[in-house]
């Protein structure tokens, strides 16, 4: 019989730092009006902790997640952490925070989707407990994105905030846990949604600086059009293969890339906004960390048994969803 992983407990770690619509009214042509009917921004937070940077969200998270559900460090098998905004190229963040959280007998490796990562990482840290290669595996979302936006370019620099997330996944002992995914991918996506230098294709110069490219690059509108097409699509394959409808589904938890398009997923998919999971407001655009921070959010509202279905696009272009019944009482 299969042995479904189950999330057991979650956790979030935000900075203390609040960057307000008003404020960005200082920096761009902007104002609050505009962002907030446009994206559904109120405030996002930004790291400014000196010497910090994605490892130290994430590994602020995972010691929070250890301690909340009485987990000793040295029973983790396996860490897996989704980030655009590693500490370094190399080595990966995963292990840098099994460092930090003080892990010890775990491996643990990166895994890069863009917006898509959390739900990438979820996935394939269920199959090592589904296997039964690994007991305790913790799935860790964390970006720093004020490290990579243009604070002059008003078409990113409203969307982005900074934030971190883990789950705890075990084995489950009923019916509950990760019991299905659907995911895409279209490489030709990369021309609308990515940062252009910093990498092996244009490693970082005097020019590639002065030129401002190492900073994120996105086309709205397009990627506007993809994301509400994946996500929707990506719902209604979940829901048609487990007998889902709007009526037995619980909560969509979808990316929070901007109100607009979770409006629109919701409105394809047929899920009333009530049952739609939805933190934008207070924390913006944060990547890898969207989908942890809503559960953590919203942990006290959810009931062993909840049907969730997980959702998110990314650039790459890469998006997916996941269907969870959630394994304890919230509460």
């Amino acid at each position: 019989m299969l042995k479904r992983a189950a999330i057991t407990g979650i956790m979030g770690y935000l900075p203390d730092d609040v960057l307000t619509n008003s404020e960005l009214e200082k920096l761009v042509d902007t104002n609050d009006e505009w962002i907030r009917t446009r994206t559904g921004i109120e405030e996002r937070r930004i790291l400014r902790k000196k010497g910090w940077a994605s490892s130290d969200m994430g590994a602020e998270a995972v010691r929070g997640l250890l301690k909340k559900t009485g987990t000793s460090p040295d029973e983790i098998d396996l860490l897996i952490c989704a980030t655009v905004t590693a500490d370094l190229i190399f080595p990966d963040n995963a292990n840098t925070i099994c460092d930090k959280a003080g892990i010890h007998n775990a491996f643990g490796f990166d895994i890069n989707a863009a917006c898509s990562g959390f739900l990438y990482s979820l996935t394939t840290g269920a199959k090592f407990i589904e296997s039964g290669m690994c007991k305790k595996v913790i799935v860790v979302g964390a970006d720093f994105m004020s490290s990579i936006i243009d604070y002059t370019d008003r078409a990113t620099c409203v969307l982005f905030g900074d934030g971190a997330g883990a789950v705890l996944l075990e084995q489950s002992e009923d019916d509950t846990g990760i019991i299905d995914s659907s995911f895409g991918g279209d490489g030709s996506g990369r021309a609308f949604l990515h940062m252009k230098a910093g990498g092996s294709l244009r490693p970082a110069t005097v020019e590639t600086v002065m030129n401002r490219e190492h900073f994120v690059y996105q086309e709205g509108r397009s990627v506007f059009k993809y994301a509400v097409r994946g996500m929707a699509e990506s719902i209604g394959l979940v829901m048609n293969r487990n007998n889902l409808t709007a009526d037995n589904l619980n909560w969509v938890v979808p990316h929070q890339a901007n109100l607009r398009i979770i409006n629109s997923v919701a409105s394809l998919a047929g899920v009333p906004m009530d049952r739609v999971m939805i933190n934008i407001h207070k924390y913006g655009n944060t990547t890898s960390g969207t989908l942890p921070l809503c559960l953590w959010d919203y942990e006290s509202q959810l009931k062993k048994g909840d049907n969730l279905i997980l959702v998110a696009f990314g650039g790459g272009f890469t998006w997916g969803a996941t269907y969870i019944k959630w394994a304890y009482n919230g509460s």
